[in-house]
């Protein structure tokens, strides 16, 4: 199932395991403005074995990176989640 919220630059498409998730502690102070953000220009983008795809974005707001895990049109999202590992894993 997919849905739809509304984000600041326009609408975000979702599964419901992304609404799942959004709602445990930690995930909550994810904004929706920032996945759309990563969405739209991602710092790095890889494609998964099945598919999907993996996308970081700086949010500066935060000072940090989050990661997008999109479905396979590249709109819609499974998961989204602060990496704490990806400046490591750039250097």
């Amino acid at each position: 199932m997919v849905s739809e919220g509304r984000g600041i630059l326009g609408f975000v498409k979702t599964t419901r395991e992304f609404e799942l998730k959004m709602r445990k502690k930690g995930r909550k102070e994810i904004e929706r403005e920032w996945c759309e953000r990563v969405l739209n220009a991602p710092t790095e983008i890889i494609e998964q074995n099945d598919g999907s795809y993996r996308m970081w974005g700086f949010i500066q707001e935060e000072g940090k990176y989050l990661r997008v895990i999109a479905l396979s049109d590249r709109e819609t999202v499974e998961n989204a989640f602060f990496d704490r590992n990806y400046k490591r894993r750039r250097q």
